[in-house]
């Protein structure tokens, strides 16, 4: 994790950079760590703040144990020393100092990492596929990939399970909300069937994507979140993709029953358009309805 870097480095793209420019990128880096670890609270982290404390915010060990990695190591970023930093460090630290989407941006140019979450560049999502979602309204219908990334969702889908629009874009993964999130595990009603499936389908599409970072960050945020999730991962079970009928109690309109539908977007088992058609005129009336209560918020995220 920890290795020391040459006089020359390369930025995100690939490109050489001259080692001043390196080392002007290293202190940004370096004061803008320090800036964000002293405006948050001992208590934010969930830390007692004791009563002889003077450093303003967190100290660096706190940081270094809240992100899981070395206190030396973390002192050394903050005083730009010549190391090397992985994407799965940049997101801890991300996590732990409570950035922001710009702020978080701005960590990884400044690191010369590509973010690999998401919440970083949806390209792939086109006009041509927001303007659908849109479309299929009050049909609830978000664009997802294979690790369960919500890359796009359109109204109805923003309120199916309670909020989407409050929760960070990285956070916005179905995996991890189903398994972390108190509104989303109260949404589904077979919620322990749920988890179970949607974890042998996570290890079916793994095989796809061993050793790729943004995968080996999920899986160490689900393995440590949620006892759920590592009883299910142990048990190796694989399943593929099916259409199965889902039921919801939602926060808005009361019980859905919808049938679940995978849309691929290409030869691919990868990203794909989800989609959750109601079963009976109960459910598609209740759809409309919450259409309407969420006709306040953007048309497709």
């Amino acid at each position: 994790m920890t290795t020391m870097a040459q006089d020359s480095t390369a930025d995100a793209a690939g490109a050489v950079q001259p080692a001043g420019g390196a080392a002007i990128r290293r202190h940004e880096l370096a004061a803008f760590l320090r800036s964000r670890r002293e405006r948050i609270a001992p208590e934010q982290a969930g830390l007692p703040r004791g009563a002889r404390r003077r450093t303003p915010g967190l100290r660096r060990e706190e940081v270094a144990q809240l992100s899981a990695v070395g206190v030396t190591w973390y002192t050394w970023l903050e005083q730009a020393r010549n190391i090397q930093v992985s994407v799965q460090v940049l997101d801890a630290l991300a996590r732990t100092l409570m950035l922001d989407a710009s702020e978080r941006a701005h960590l990884f140019q400044l690191a010369g990492a590509t973010d690999p979450t998401p919440a970083a560049s949806c390209a792939s999502v086109t006009p041509a596929l927001r303007e659908l979602l849109r479309r299929l309204e009050p049909v609830p219908a978000c664009i997802q990939n294979s690790r369960y990334d919500i890359l796009a969702y359109n109204r109805t889908y923003g309120r199916l399970f309670g909020d989407l629009d409050a929760i960070p874009p990285e956070d916005r993964n179905c995996m991890l909300l189903v398994h972390t999130n108190q509104d989303w595990q109260d949404a589904v009603v077979h919620l322990e069937e749920t988890q179970r499936l949607m974890a042998a389908r996570l290890r079916a599409a793994l095989a796809g994507h061993l050793g790729e970072p943004a995968w080996k960050m999920l899986l160490k945020r689900l393995k440590t979140a949620s006892p759920e999730f590592r009883e299910n991962w142990e048990r190796y079970e694989v399943v593929g993709t099916r259409t199965k009928t889902k039921e919801f109690r939602n926060a808005y309109v009361g019980h859905l029953t919808l049938e679940h539908t995978d849309l691929w977007l290409g030869p691919e088992v990868g990203a794909r358009m989800v989609t959750y058609t109601p079963k009976d005129e109960e459910t598609r009336e209740r759809l409309e309805k919450l259409l309407e209560l969420a006709c306040g918020a953007a048309p497709v995220r």
